[in-house]
């Protein structure tokens, strides 16, 4: 059942990664992106998208390597949160 979570949560981050890096924003929270200007939504989007598509692969990565399951979705989480941080106060000007 955990094995379904986690192909279940990966392919709608991919999905949602590859919306954002297509540069469509819409997907993310109006008040995370109010402040990002119209030029920086192609960048904004790549750099969120960046960050969930390294958090759904390290779902997928997890799903044949069982027993380190927290050694590779931890990181790849702090990395993804990373890149997502990055473009939230590059092009936001702020987390919020």
């Amino acid at each position: 059942m955990e094995n379904y979570l986690l192909l279940i949560v990966g392919i709608l981050l991919s999905i949602l990664g590859a919306v954002n890096i297509k540069g469509n924003i819409r997907t993310i929270h109006a008040y995370n992106r109010r402040n990002v200007r119209e030029e920086d939504i192609p960048k904004y989007g790549r750099a969120v998208g960046t960050g969930t598509l390294i958090i759904a692969a390290a779902f997928f990565v997890s799903l044949r390597n069982e027993s380190a399951v927290s050694f590779i979705v931890l990181p790849g989480l702090a990395v993804g949160l990373a890149f997502i941080l990055y473009g939230q106060i590059k092009y936001n000007h702020g987390i919020f």
